[in-house]
């Protein structure tokens, strides 16, 4: 297949959020675009966002009062994603959750039991309401053997004025302390959360296609999943770092809207 045929071909996006959709709380340049073209080639979407201190439902609010009505249902977060996992292998489980309230609820939600005293598995999100205290008894559970999941690698989240710290760096400073990297880590570039995302649509993992703004996230899901990849570069990444990285998109665009143009040009 050649690869303007790879890209035609994509039955839905996987579509990251920061960086990509918007930023901050405005909109980026082809968004609404981006996805006026895909129904008009009646091609699907789903949000899938490694940040895990909001529900979806708080996405789903977050893109409507930015002009585009969303269904809850649309979005995908690596939260959502880690308590389907854990449901997996072991429903019910005590959890110790380093995470923000609405990650705490996304696992109750899912039969899990919040334990800050026993817990079988330590859980570390990005957690915007970190303190010394959680750090430290996460710290203490790691090291003394207990199974560590997190959620994604991310080590910054972009902001309109920068980037903010991301779990990706609170990982770092629980490898620092105790030696040892997460057991498993759910979201992007892992590919449960592909398997998932798929599995919530119906679809193959070859249909998928993802587009994203980093490079060691989303477009390295296409080393581990083998889906299409397309880097934006409205967010994070700059053309020039893609010199010498291990992760090259198959393609790459300035913005949603020139993604969508080049879907309506190969229609």
């Amino acid at each position: 297949m050649s690869p303007s045929e790879r890209l035609a071909q994509v039955k839905c996006f996987l579509l990251d959020m920061d960086g990509t959709f918007y930023l901050d709380d405005q909109l980026l340049e082809g968004a609404l675009h981006f996805i006026a073209t895909l129904r008009a080639q009646n091609k699907d979407f789903l949000f899938l966002t490694n940040n895990s201190s909001k529900s979806r439902r708080q996405y789903a609010e977050k893109i409507t009062a930015l002009g585009m009505p969303l269904p809850d249902e649309k979005v995908f977060t690596s939260g959502e994603a880690t308590a389907i996992y854990l449901q997996g292998i072991a429903p019910g489980a005590r959890l110790f959750v380093v995470g923000t309230p609405f990650l705490e609820a996304e696992f109750s939600d899912h039969g899990f039991i919040l334990d800050e005293t026993l817990p079988d598995y330590a859980v570390l999100g990005f957690d915007t309401t970190l303190t010394y205290q959680k750090l430290w008894k996460l710290c203490d559970f790691v090291r003394a053997g207990l199974p560590y999941i997190a959620t994604h690698p991310d080590f910054n989240c972009p902001t309109g004025n920068g980037y903010m710290p991301d779990a990706g760096a609170m990982i770092a400073f629980v490898k620092a302390s105790t030696r040892r990297e997460p057991d498993i880590v759910v979201g992007k570039p892992n590919r449960l959360i592909v398997d998932a995302a798929a599995a919530r649509l119906g679809l193959p993992v070859e249909a998928l296609g993802m587009i994203g703004d980093r490079l060691y996230t989303d477009i390295a899901l296409g080393q581990t999943s083998g889906i299409t990849t397309v880097l934006v570069l409205s967010g994070e990444t700059r053309l020039a770092d893609l010199e010498g990285s291990l992760f090259q998109p198959d393609y790459t665009f300035s913005d949603l809207g020139e993604v969508a143009g080049w879907l309506e040009t190969h229609r």
